[in-house]
């Protein structure tokens, strides 16, 4: 009987899953976007929220448990100066899942794990690219300006 586990166990022991969701975790904050089955990827999202919500606040303590979880003091160097400045004015929901199909050989639902606001394609409150033109015209403000031609009369006995 499965009373009370609130979890997916992800078919694996304990010390396993803990160490490939922190291995999962590292690879998150550092490449900012990962591939995985849809069932790591809300696994993943249920490990991660929270320690990022920790990395709001910069102290030693917060340090030392996120690092107990994570395992990677280079992952927790980027998650408290990177991630924790670029997200700090977001009350949670810090990763978005993003289904992609089925895997190829065991036709596994896959899914793509990413932090929010590093994807400026769905962030509409970052800053607007600047449109590019295609076309080699010259733009209003930098059109030349010719000298006013000046009609010169030409007499009939030069014709």
């Amino acid at each position: 009987m499965r009373h009370g586990k609130k979890f997916n166990h992800l078919g694996r022991k304990t010390a396993h899953r803990k160490a490939m969701l922190a291995n999962m975790a590292c690879s998150l904050i550092e490449h900012k976007r990962i591939n995985t089955t849809l069932a790591k990827a809300k696994a993943v999202r249920q490990f991660v929220e929270p320690l990022i919500t920790k990395s709001k606040a910069d102290t030693t303590h917060n340090r030392r448990v996120v690092f107990s979880y994570l395992r990677d003091k280079y992952a927790v160097t980027e998650l408290f100066r990177e991630v924790a400045t670029k997200v700090a004015d977001r009350p949670g929901g810090y990763l978005r899942i993003i289904k992609l199909g089925n895997r190829q050989g065991d036709n596994a639902d896959m899914a793509m794990v990413e932090l929010v606001d590093y994807n400026e394609l769905y962030n509409p409150n970052s800053k607007k690219k600047k449109s590019t033109r295609r076309r080699g015209g010259k733009k209003k403000s930098e059109a030349v300006v010719t000298p006013p031609v000046t009609e010169t009369k030409v007499s009939e006995e030069e014709e």
